[in-house]
């Protein structure tokens, strides 16, 4: 459940790339990639022209309306909109961003790898909470319970022990040790 796959919503090709190893850390929000695409350079084309239209008449136009939502809709941020709409100019590169923060468990792409909506970009998975399989020897079976509450010691982490909860117990026992 908190394992996150990053996708673009239009076909182009990778040409920045901010994130380049797995096991980075990243926080939401954070620029990922940077991806060209045509349809989206069109489209902001065509967005940026239905405004200069309209703003020679006064009136805001639904086309105006309706190309800020389909930028929206590809993908683009609404600052990222601000932005071309300021500069009267459209993106060669739009910015794809982390969705939330955690590890990167995953990189799919490489600059210049062509991707489409299909294409995984990157899995970040939040790590500050994991679970912990572990294996209960058959005397101590009765006490692990969901809700107890115990203790994980990894000595050879150098690290002292901290505290945990048993969320869920497989209903099955392993004949060869008997956990």
């Amino acid at each position: 459940s908190r394992i996150t796959h990053v996708h673009t919503r239009v076909a182009g090709w990778i040409e920045q790339l901010d994130v380049n190893t797995t096991g980075e850390m990243v926080r939401a929000g954070q620029p990922v990639a940077r991806i060209f695409s045509q349809e989206l350079l069109s489209s902001q084309t065509e967005y940026l022209a239905a405004r200069k239209a309209t703003s020679a008449s006064g009136i805001m136009s639904v086309v105006v309306a309706s190309g800020r939502t389909r930028l929206m809709v590809l993908g683009m941020s609404s600052e990222a909109i601000d932005a071309i709409e300021q500069t009267g100019e459209p993106k060669r590169l739009v910015t794809v961003v982390a969705p939330r923060s955690g590890v990167v468990v995953n990189r799919g792409i490489t600059v210049g790898t062509s991707v489409d909506p299909s294409t995984t970009l990157l899995t970040i998975a939040d790590l500050s909470r994991v679970w912990i399989l572990a294996e209960v020897p058959e005397a101590n079976i009765p006490a692990a319970r969901v809700g107890t509450q115990a203790l994980l010691d990894f000595p050879a982490s150098g690290q002292s022990p901290f505290p945990a909860r048993i969320d869920f117990v497989y209903p099955t026992l392993t004949e060869r040790t008997r956990t």
